[in-house]
């Protein structure tokens, strides 16, 4: 791979940027890699600082279960000898095996406003992925998809959730000009908590769950809830299989998906619905917004992160509405207000007054359709794009298996 790129003709007439890719290999390189988009962002006052220990962990082949079906490459560029852009290559094999395709991600985009920084950081990982035998590349996606994925093309004077991401508004037009285009969006919705519950949702969880006979599972400690972790994540691989850029959970990613998300929420926000066999049939899990506290954290746990995370936790008025899912067989049936009805009255208990939902597919209407009776605004959209690596390779939207 040449160490410096093809650049605008007035930027090779005036002799003074020189362009290095430099591949990530040492435990400095990975630092630096970590904390670019602290410094690229660090005048935005909607960028929100990710956690560099839980960076270093997911971008590790000894504590991220994902290396079990997953490989990496991660790389920098340098730009008159300082880093202007980072980019990781992901070949998620269990991914390729489900959907039928051969793709490789790019992940962890970020970039200063330069055409040549950013051809010099795609053609790192569009080259890997000609070597892997992929046929197209798509992104920005991670591991899984409880990785920060998408571009910010809606949104900017927005806060983030808890596990999003912000960019700079150019990304779309480079990475248009750079021969990717949209693959997928996502969007997200506020909504406001209305002044008292909804008398409709109170009598549609109570007719439902006598009509298909189901009923909320009893959570009164964090010990219930852990109860119903494993079925909560296998029903999530059997809900969520068909969506883009989803694979298949492995046991050891349940395992930490427990310990991040079900160890860590107040028992008050997680729904649990059961059928009369007590077989897990809904799930919803919410978490309290954990944005300002990481904002003023700026990356790091100590010395007074946690405590700012475990503040947020407990004291808030926001919260982000991580997960809800139904099973194939209850859906379409109103299901999903026992879920609403459960986790509505905890929104009363604690104050909550905003609701803010992850990204979901702009296409996936059966969860866009959730919160129509609730008054939400779409204020956020992310997007993914894809480009096929040869002539010969099949185009975007069968490349990238969308699903």
């Amino acid at each position: 791979m040449p160490a410096r790129p093809e650049v605008p003709e007035q930027q090779e007439n005036s002799l003074i940027m020189n362009y290095i890719l430099k591949e990530v290999i040492s435990t400095e390189d990975l630092m630096a890699f970590i904390r670019f988009p602290d410094r690229l962002y660090r005048d935005v006052t909607h960028y929100v600082p990710a956690l560099h220990r839980g960076q270093r962990d997911t971008l590790s082949k000894e504590k991220n279960p994902a290396f079990e079906h997953c490989e990496a490459r991660y790389w920098l560029a340098l730009k008159d000898g300082r880093v202007a852009g980072r980019i990781a290559g992901i070949v998620n094999h269990r991914y390729n095996e489900e959907r039928g395709t051969r793709l490789v991600r790019f992940g962890w985009l970020d970039f200063e406003e330069d055409p040549a920084v950013l051809r010099l950081l795609l053609q790192a990982v569009e080259d890997w992925g000609r070597e892997k035998g992929m046929d197209g590349v798509h992104g920005p996606l991670g591991f899984t998809s409880f990785d920060p994925s998408g571009v910010l093309v809606e949104g900017f004077d927005e806060w983030p959730t808890s596990f999003g991401r912000y960019n700079f508004p150019y990304y779309d037009a480079l990475l248009k000009e750079a021969g990717y285009r949209k693959d997928v969006d996502w969007v997200e919705y506020i909504i406001r908590v209305p002044s008292v519950m909804p008398e409709k949702v109170i009598q549609a969880a109570r007719l439902i769950g006598q009509r298909y006979r189901v009923r909320q599972a009893d959570i009164r400690s964090r010990k219930d809830a852990l109860k119903y972790a494993g079925q909560i994540f296998e029903l999530l691989n059997q809900v969520y299989a068909g969506l883009y850029a989803f694979s298949t959970l492995t046991p050891r990613q349940v395992d930490g998906l427990i310990r991040e998300f079900i160890t860590m929420i107040h028992h008050d926000y997680v729904s649990v619905v059961l059928n009369e066999r007590d077989e897990v049939v809904a799930f919803g899990l919410v978490m309290p917004s954990l944005v300002r506290a990481l904002k003023r954290s700026r990356g790091k746990l100590f010395p007074l992160g946690w405590l700012r995370i475990l503040r947020a936790l407990r004291y808030n008025d926001k919260v982000d509405m991580l997960l809800i899912g139904v099973r194939p067989d209850y859906q379409g049936k109103g299901v999903h207000s026992l879920v609403f009805d459960k986790i509505g009255r905890t929104y009363y208990k604690r104050g909550i007054r905003t609701i803010e939902t992850t990204r979901e597919l702009e296409l996936n209407t059966r969860v866009n359709q959730l919160w129509a009776g609730y008054e939400p605004r779409q204020h956020k959209r992310a997007r993914c794009y894809v480009r096929a690596l040869s002539p010969e390779a099949p185009e975007a939207a069968a490349v990238a298996g969308t699903g």
